[in-house]
This record gives structure tokens, sequence and C-alpha cells, in this order.
């Protein structure tokens, strides 16, 4: 039963760290909720961020980051410094969440699957506001703004309470995003 709860703790990070792509401080503040109210348990070196001051920061970077994306061009400027704060998130989140196992392990899936998870969807995220702005003058991005909050709010949820179907929403997003590329460079190579 031990090893079942390792690997729903490290789907739950999953889950969380590709929230973190399409909103920074949003699922912080969800995994927060969680840790306060006793829905999850967080790693021993992690139990602050279940506090009552950590919800309430977080509540408040959350409010300020999703009202950001709704002012035009500001989004774009939010998203140059959302790349690397994703990545960080991305890797909290998983060493916040992911139990029982050596900080060797914890660290190195932290890394790997909390960061890169958070990184490849803000990546790809970036790129799409970016061309929504250059192709619509930026009127399409609170359309877009609303999409990525959305994303996130359902994925962080999902994450905390079924977090093995957050991991199929993970891998679900990353084939997309692989389908989309594969597409684009087929249409962007020179026919012979």
């Amino acid at each position: 039963m031990e090893t079942f709860e390792i690997i729903l703790s490290a789907f739950l990070g999953v889950g969380l760290a590709a929230a973190v792509g399409f909103r920074v401080f949003l699922p912080l503040l969800v995994l927060s909720l969680a840790g306060y109210l006793d829905i999850i348990t967080l790693n021993e070196s992690w139990e602050w961020a279940g506090s009552l001051t950590a919800v309430i920061t977080m509540g408040v970077a959350t409010l300020f980051e999703i009202f950001g994306y709704y002012i035009p061009w500001i989004d774009n400027l939010l998203d140059t410094i959302a790349l690397p704060l994703a990545t960080l998130a991305g890797t909290a989140v998983m060493v916040a969440t992911v139990t029982d196992l050596s900080p060797v392990i914890t660290w190195a899936l932290a890394i790997i699957a909390g960061g890169g998870t958070a990184a490849a969807i803000k990546g790809n995220t970036s790129v799409v506001r970016l061309t929504s702005s250059t192709t619509t003058g930026g009127i399409a991005n609170p359309v877009l703004t609303t999409v990525e909050t959305g994303t996130s709010v359902v994925m962080a949820v999902v994450s905390i309470f079924l977090p093995i179907l957050a991991f199929v929403l993970v891998v679900l997003l990353f084939f997309i995003i692989f389908r989309f590329y594969k597409k684009l460079r087929k249409k962007h190579l020179p026919r012979t």
C-alpha cells in the first residue's frame, strides 16, 4: 500500500505542476488550501504551505496574477517572468507532495517531472499568447486568459481529489502539444 501512496503523491505533484504551467500561483493556493483543510498530507519540510499565512499570501498573489493577465501587453510581460517562476513552482509542488522517498529521489523527480512539466506547458501557453497578441493585437488574449485560468483550476482540483485522472490529463496535454508541433513542422517543411 505504501508504494501506491508514493505513486499517488507523484501523480498529485505532476498534476499540480501542469496546473502551474497555466497559472503559477493558483495551484499553489489550491495546494495551500488542501494542506490547511487537511485534505492532503504535505511533505514534512513543506507543512508551512498549509498554514493560514500561506493561504492568504497565495490568495493575494493569485488575484494579482489572474487580473494581470487581463491587461493587454502586461499579460506578455507576465509570461516573460512566468516561465522561470513556473519551473520553480512546478519543482516546489512536486517536493511538497511527494512523501516517503529519499531526498535525492524526491528532488530528482521534482526537477524533472515537476519543473519540466510546468516549464513545457508554460512555454507553450506563452507561445500561444504571443501569437494571439501579434495576430489579433491582443484582443483575443482575455479569452486565452480565461481558458488558461479555468484549465489551471480544473487541473489543480482534479490533482487534489483524483490524482490518477490528473496524471492521465497531463499525458493527454502532452500528446496534444506533440501532435500540434508535428503538424506545424509538417506544414513548414519544404516540399520536394
